[in-house]
């Protein structure tokens, strides 16, 4: 005789194991996210946020494997080949430095750029159509919106002659910010005061530097260490009564005065669909370079007024933050 209890029991647990078997087999893929950053941010919110619209759950189907460098370039190359070693899927890079060390360190894994100042100019790519190699990803136009930030700085300080220039010292990037915006500001009659950062500490010798120097007014690139301490940045302007203009809002939000630029937080949220493209098997060599598309100003009312700065209502309109 048949023992249906058996067989009802059999079929049940065969049942119940269907999904386990499936689970084990699906592909876990793995990430490795190289940063010259000290750690987590907003930023890298978005990028987890960007990969969970696209089903990417962590110890679900993806893992990732983080590397930061804490404001120190030289470490980089030795993460980078940390992250080759692990033998993960795709290298996650911000910033020339960042990118140009993975380059270094693999031309197998694929790389995604999730903002880059000019990719091309850095040699990291041939071309925003064709980038070649194995690199690809989002460039944030960086050097050609330089310009608007000095147009900006001279509509609200007509008077202003003497801008300091903070940037990542001995970084492409920032040769090619400068190069792209000596030419205007010497049509406006501005001389710019050069400061170059290598690290978080050396800040107070630096704005002492640009007292010395009787700079009127401050503009500041975005990299990982800048990024870091933004809000020690925004304290010394402050305190030097030094009206500012950044790349990125977080700077506003910190206490700066005021941004310009494309939305970071939105291209590293969109730097995830260039992941689920090469997870499906895309070439990174035949994957377009995309430039942004959303561009925000911010403003911080509480900082101007400190500054006594007065604020057109011509370019409050063009805000899309307002910070009281």
């Amino acid at each position: 005789m048949i023992d249906r209890r058996r067989i009802l029991l059999t079929l049940g647990a065969a049942a119940l194991g269907l999904p386990l078997t499936a689970h084990a087999q699906t592909k876990v893929w793995r990430i490795g996210y190289l940063s010259l950053s000290s750690g987590p941010s907003i930023r890298d919110e978005n990028f987890r946020e960007g990969l969970r619209e696209l089903g990417y759950v962590v110890d679900r189907n993806i893992t990732i494997e983080y590397r930061w460098a804490g404001g120190n370039r030289e470490r980089l190359q030795e993460l980078a080949a940390e992250l080759v070693g692990l033998k993960v899927d795709v290298i996650v890079t911000a910033s020339s430095p960042v990118a140009e060390a993975a380059k270094r360190a693999t031309r197998t894994i694929p790389i995604v750029m999730a903002a880059i100042g000019d990719a091309v100019g850095s040699g990291l790519i041939d071309s925003l159509a064709r980038p070649g190699g194995n690199i690809t990803g989002l460039t944030m136009m960086s050097t050609d919106l330089a310009n608007k930030r000095v147009q900006l700085l001279r509509e609200l300080l007509p008077k202003a002659t003497r801008i300091a220039v903070l940037v990542l010292a001995n970084a492409t990037a920032s040769q090619k910010m400068l190069e792209e915006m000596r030419p205007v500001a010497k049509q406006m009659g501005i001389q710019f005061v050069l400061q170059t950062l290598n690290d978080g500490g050396s800040l107070p010798g630096i704005f002492a530097a640009m007292q010395r120097e009787r700079a009127q007014a401050l503009i500041v690139q975005t990299n990982p260490i800048s990024f870091d301490y933004r809000a020690r940045i925004a304290e010394l302007a402050a305190r030097q009564r030094l009206p500012t203009i950044y790349e990125g809002s977080e700077f506003v939000e910190a206490g700066g005065f005021l941004s310009y630029g494309p939305s970071v937080n939105d291209m590293y949220r969109r730097s995830a669909i260039y992941i689920d493209k090469i997870f499906k098997g895309a070439k990174p060599a035949d994957l377009p370079i995309e430039q942004p598309t959303k561009f925000e100003m911010a403003v911080n009312l509480k900082t101007a007024k400190a500054l006594g700065v007065k604020i057109q209502n011509s370019i409050l309109v063009q805000a899309s933050k307002v910070i009281e």
